[in-house]
This record gives structure tokens, C-alpha cells and sequence, in this order.
């Protein structure tokens, strides 16, 4: 102490010295520490939805519309007998239908058949008979006039033997109309007459080529960006046709938008909506599976 009776400076001054860096230690040590530099906000990523889509399952190949053959008044004569159902597989040649005109014609074709028949044994008379009257004539022994007569009866039944033969061919070929038979081997795909019916402009059915199966989608326009060709699907059957998924494949986009034909089952939904075709190939070896399911109603979704 000093002679005063306090503590010496030197002392004090220490003091004070040591009481500051206590206390500055101690309010580093309290202190939180510094956070890292926030990174810079990322975009978050675009997520890409799939498309789905309505269809339907079609043979495949060319669809061939079978219309029905113009009568003599110019409309189209009625269906007597329908004998396949959508989804009947066909061949080549095989009898589908059957029209109301056919019974008169194959009588019209058995009255001409008679006809030329007798012409014909009426011509083998009258050409006998003239070939004897030219002889006469040469010799001067019958008048000129008979000859000429019959002559022109000659060449007048002959017109009418040509006329009945050219109508029966007609007949022939009407009786050929009156009979709708496959042209290719396929599959009914849809029919648009019945029995006892007169068809209209759609004709009478849809015969789809070939017996593999493939599928068509309705894809609304909004989405067809999204679709590409050889993009991998799958395909689930709205109302239960068949178990599980189908795996298919894009192999050609329509290039035209039109009104869709397969609607949905939600009173909701949108039926003039327009929506562009899309054919999709069946894998192989699920195609079995939906082989004579022609026209079944599909969920078509498209992989991202």
C-alpha cells in the first residue's frame, strides 16, 4: 500500500487490466456464432406431368367402311339378313349380309333366262328357214320380198336375244350387290345397320384388317405437345375388360385435330371437346390378351 494508505497505481492499473480481458473473454465466449453465408435460392424443378387419355382397342391395319349397293330408284335397298356381330372375325369371301332386293332379281334373271332361251330357239327356226328362201331366190323361185322379210325378222330377233343377254348381265351384276361378302380377312369392328333396316351414308359395317390388335387414343390438343412417337404407355381398361395394364408404344400421331369420339363415363366431361388420334402399338406379349376385345374402351397414360 502506499504511504497513504491505498493501493499502489502500478497495481491498480494491473487490475483494472486483467478485469478486461476477463470480461472480454466472457462476452466472446456468449456470443452465438456467425452463420454461414445463405447459398442463393434455387428455381425448384419443373415437374412433368403424364398425359392420360381415352381410346379404344382396334384390329390393326386399314379400317374398310362396307357400304350398301344403289337400286335402280337410287336408294338403297334393305337389309334381309345381318349374319356377324361386332367383334366376329372374318375371312376373305365370307357371307355377310343379305338384301331385300335379292328375291326379285333372281326372278328377273330366271324371266330372262327363259327369254333368250326361246330367242334362241326362234332365231335357230328363222335362220333355217332363211337360209332355204335364199337358195329359192337364187333360183328365182319365191318372191324377193319374202326373203327381205325374213331377213329383218332375223336381225330383229338377234337385237332382242343381245338386249335380254346385256340385261341379264346386269341382273347378274346386281345379284352380286345384293350379297355383302368380306373383302379382306379382319375383324366387324362396328356395325351401322340392322336387319330390316335401310343403311345410310356410314354404310353397313367396319372391317378392320388384320387380327392384331392395337389401340387408339383421343388426346386433347392442350396435350399432344407432350406425345411423341415411340413414347412408351400403358393401358388399363375403364370398365374392367381385362386385368391389369397393357404395355404399348407410340407409332404415329394423326396430323388432324377432330371432335372425340369415345366419351367417358363422367356425366361431366367435356363431349365436344377436340382431341387429335394417336395408334398405339400392343406389346406383343400382351396382345393376346385383348385379341378379340375390338372396340373395348381404354385408359391410355403416357410416360413423361
Amino acid at each position: 500500500m502506499s504511504p497513504e494508505g491505498g493501493w499502489p497505481k502500478p497495481a491498480l492499473i494491473g487490475g483494472v487490466a486483467v478485469l478486461a480481458v476477463l470480461t472480454g473473454a466472457l462476452l466472446l465466449r456468449s456470443r452465438p456464432p456467425a452463420r454461414p453465408a445463405a447459398a442463393p435460392a434455387q428455381p425448384p424443378a419443373t415437374r412433368i406431368e403424364a398425359v392420360s387419355a381415352l381410346g379404344r382397342l382396334e384390329p390393326a391395319g386399314d379400317v374398310r367402311k362396307l357400304a350398301a349397293p344403289i337400286s335402280g330408284m337410287g336408294g338403297s335397298p334393305r337389309l334381309s339378313a345381318l349374319l356377324v356381330q361386332e367383334g366376329d372375325r372374318v375371312s376373305q369371301g365370307q357371307l355377310l349380309a343379305s338384301f331385300d332386293n335379292r328375291p326379285g332379281l333372281q326372278a328377273d334373271r330366271q324371266v330372262l333366262r327363259t327369254r333368250i332361251a326361246s330367242l334362241d330357239r326362234q332365231l335357230v327356226l328363222l335362220e333355217r328357214d332363211t337360209a332355204r328362201y335364199r337358195q329359192l331366190a337364187r333360183r328365182g323361185a319365191t318372191a324377193a320380198g319374202d326373203l327381205e322379210n325374213r331377213e329383218i325378222r332375223l336381225l330383229e330377233l338377234r337385237g332382242q336375244r343381245d338386249e335380254a343377254r346385256a340385261s341379264l348381265a346386269k341382273v347378274e351384276t346386281d345379284l352380286i350387290q345384293s350379297e355383302l361378302r368380306a373383302p379382306i380377312d379382319g375383324t366387324v369392328l362396328r356395325l351401322h345397320a340392322r336387319t330390316g333396316e335401310r343403311p345410310g351414308d356410314d354404310g353397313i359395317l367396319e372391317l378392320g384388317a388384320g387380327t392384331a390388335m392395337e389401340a387408339v387414343a383421343e388426346v386433347y390438343e392442350s396435350d399432344i405437345a407432350r406425345v411423341r412417337p415411340g413414347q412408351a404407355v400403358t393401358l388399363t381398361s375403364e370398365n374392367g375388360g381385362f386385368s391389369g395394364q397393357l404395355r404399348a408404344r407410340v407409332i404415329r400421331i394423326t396430323p388432324q385435330v377432330r371432335q372425340r369420339q369415345v366419351l367417358s363415363t363422367d356425366p361431366t366431361g367435356d363431349a365436344d371437346a377436340r382431341v387429335v388420334e394417336v395408334r398405339l402399338a400392343i406389346d406383343p406379349a400382351d396382345a393376346g390378351r385383348v385379341a378379340r376385345l375390338a372396340g373395348l374402351k381404354i385408359i391410355a397414360r403416357f410416360q413423361p
